[in-house]
């Protein structure tokens, strides 16, 4: 939809590219090289790092203990225990063994060896007791209950001793021992801490891998859970640091939160290694995120593949008829529709769930339904902050999402998502980093987005960038608020390409203020349900020729100011910048073929701009700090030319 107010300030592409001439078919000589990967000297970065977006609940000198850290002992000082089978050897008082049950009662420090078949540790101590539990080549399987059960304590350090493998396991079932409801091979009401540098494998075929009512921090370690609920749980936080963690999870891999204190419930990683394979999303935390650095691999719902999204090149075709065609009266698209649905693996339409690859219903992404499981790779309710990391994500619904708001400071990203890569409900800011999309519904969408450094190269399915997308109401698999038609915001306005509208959507943004930009979008390449503001940065956008989509689509204005723009698309819905303090060149070229060369010559006949999009095109727009307003350019598309003076 459009405002007519905000239409009257938009300036229209220029018809028709004038005096077409025929070239004699030499090639032409380049000053610029192609720059599909977005890779340019024209940037304007931000030094700017916005920690502060995170809430101060993410003190990162406040999350780790020095006895967090602390792994070594003393054996002659501490309190050996022996399994083996169905029998339970100790010397110490300090330990109370009943048939298979051993409950440790005093603070020290515990050393497990041994196999133990059908048993389980409890610790029942002081509230003010700090207790060690070593595991130096122990495993203990708890056939109906909790394999390790935390009940009372300060805090319990689970040391894992170097060169060791352990493993804690559950049988399959959980049977009430008392008022608690255990339902994880490892069980805490109190602090927790895993540390060491041997290896532990916790299975839980039941329920939760390892679940804690308060802190669950890893400083050290390697981890593999295996979990037909949460891998890891926490109700006020998870907090890692120097640890490598393998996950396979019926639900969340990693989640954390706390119903009860919006202050907590929050993730933490200062780095590691992660290998996530969840059937809900792969770090969730109900609170704010934090992530400084680590190595992530993460598939959320199955992967991509198994995102119900239909692009746009399904349902923006010009169909003509019913509702008159492209931007004919009624609100519809040519066939009538007035929405989009779409199809679940049994052949029906359902805008709310999808299969996963067993064939079974997984997901509805309306937030609020408590029955639906949420499929994001990296997802928080309040704001995340990304310092660094390399991630490679492959996620059913959004990769990295915010309730909130998004910062990325950092880091490498290659990303596959059946939704949007990134998504925040309010804003979302790109100081720098390495961002390589290759498949995404919509590339980057927040109510705010600011790109003020980085390189970003991103394919979507409808837009690349899109502001006032709200929040994620719709996600994997339904409609798209205001969005329903690859962007073009319900299409209630006659009259063709620029024509006005009523605009229900028209607070967001979009900055540019630095970085570089590769967009390849089925869709709209930049979509601002509000104002579109470029100062700095090297930005390519590629469009199709076909559908209800454009290069440019704003709703209020669209300013150049700075830095390198270089767009193609469709004609039919095109927009050029409303206003611009550099000169600026928007043409239509006809339909030209997928590779064609675009060169923009000076008077004096320098090479300002030469680019060859992949794919067709019929709209051309450039700009940048050499294009000045009111001197006379040539265009050469492919075998034709033709002089324009640049506004």
């Amino acid at each position: 939809m459009r405002n007519e107010v905000s239409y009257k300030a938009k300036k229209l592409l220029v018809l028709l590219l004038a005096s077409m001439l025929v070239l004699s078919g030499c090639e032409k000589n380049s000053s610029t090289e192609d720059n599909e990967s977005g890779t340019s000297t024209n940037n304007t970065s931000n030094d700017t790092t916005n920690d502060e977006v995170t809430s101060t609940v993410i003190n990162e000198s406040e999350m780790f203990t020095d006895r967090d850290f602390e792994t070594d002992y003393e054996e002659s000082k501490s309190i050996a225990v022996t399994l083996s089978g169905d029998s339970i050897s100790c010397k110490s008082d300090a330990v109370k063994v009943k048939d298979t049950t051993i409950t440790l009662s005093e603070e020290g420090t515990y050393i497990f060896s041994g196999s133990l078949d059908d048993g389980m540790i409890v610790v029942n101590a002081d509230d003010k007791a700090k207790l060690q539990i070593v595991l130096d080549d122990a495993s203990i399987t708890s056939s109906t209950s909790a394999a390790l059960y935390i009940l009372e304590a300060d805090k319990v350090f689970v040391t894992l001793a170097a060169g060791t493998s352990n493993t804690l396991a559950n049988g399959g079932t959980f049977t009430a021992i008392d008022d608690n409801n255990i339902d994880g091979t490892v069980f805490s009401k109190q602090d927790l801490t895993f540390n060491g540098s041997g290896s532990l494998t916790v299975t839980s075929p039941a329920d939760h891998g390892i679940f804690c009512k308060d802190d669950l921090v890893f400083t050290g370690g390697t981890y593999t859970v295996n979990s037909a609920s949460h891998g890891l749980d926490a109700n006020d936080s998870v907090r890692i640091t120097q640890a490598s963690i393998t996950i396979a999870s019926g639900k969340d891999g990693i989640h954390a939160e706390n119903s009860d204190d919006s202050s907590l419930g929050f993730v933490y990683v200062k780095d590691g290694t992660f290998d996530i394979s969840a059937e809900g999303d792969g770090i969730s935390s109900g609170n704010s995120m934090l992530i400084n650095d680590g190595t992530f691999t993460i598939v959320s719902g199955g992967g991509s593949e198994n995102s119900t999204k239909q692009s746009s090149d399904s349902w923006g075709n010009f169909m003509g008829g019913h509702g008159g065609g492209m931007g004919g009266p009624g609100g519809n698209m040519g066939d009538g529709r007035p929405g989009r649905t779409t199809t679940n693996s049994s052949g029906s339409t359902d805008n709310t769930t999808s299969s996963n690859s067993s064939g079974t219903a997984t997901s509805s992404t309306t937030e609020s339904d408590d029955s639906s499981t949420s499929i994001k790779a990296i997802k928080s309710a309040g704001n995340m902050l990304i310092k660094g990391g390399t991630f490679t994500i492959d996620s059913a619904d959004d990769s990295v999402h915010s309730n909130a708001s998004i910062t990325v400071n950092g880091g490498t990203f290659t990303i596959a998502s059946g939704d949007d890569a990134f998504h925040a409900d309010e804003t979302l800011t790109i100081t720098e980093g390495t961002i390589a999309i290759s498949e995404s519904y919509e590339g980057l969408e927040a109510l705010d987005v600011v790109v003020s450094g980085g390189n970003i190269k991103l394919v979507a399915s409808d837009d690349g960038l899109n502001a006032a997308g709200g929040t994620d109401e719709s996600g994997y698999g339904g409609t798209r608020g205001n969005d329903q038609f690859g962007g073009r915001d319900g299409m209630d306005r006659p009259g063709g390409m620029g024509g006005p509208g009523n605009s229900t959507a028209s607070n967001g943004s979009i900055k540019i203020t630095g970085g570089n930009l590769y967009i390849n979008a089925s869709g709209d390449g930049i979509d601002a349900n509000g104002s579109l503001e470029i100062s700095g940065g090297y930005t390519i956008v590629v469009g199709p020729t076909h559908g209800d989509t454009a290069t440019l689509d704003y709703d209020t204005s669209a300013i150049i100011i700075g830095g390198t723009f270089i767009g193609t698309g469709a004609s039919g819905m095109a927009q050029t910048f409303s206003d611009s303090e550099q000169g600026v060149v928007a043409v239509s070229v006809g339909n030209q073929a997928a590779g064609t060369r675009i060169e923009l010559k000076d008077s004096k006949g320098n090479v300002i701009v030469s680019y060859a999009p992949e794919l067709s095109f019929a709209v051309v727009i450039l700009s940048n700090p050499d294009i000045v307003k009111g001197e006379t350019y040539t265009i050469i598309v492919g075998s034709t030319t033709g002089e324009f003076e640049a506004s």
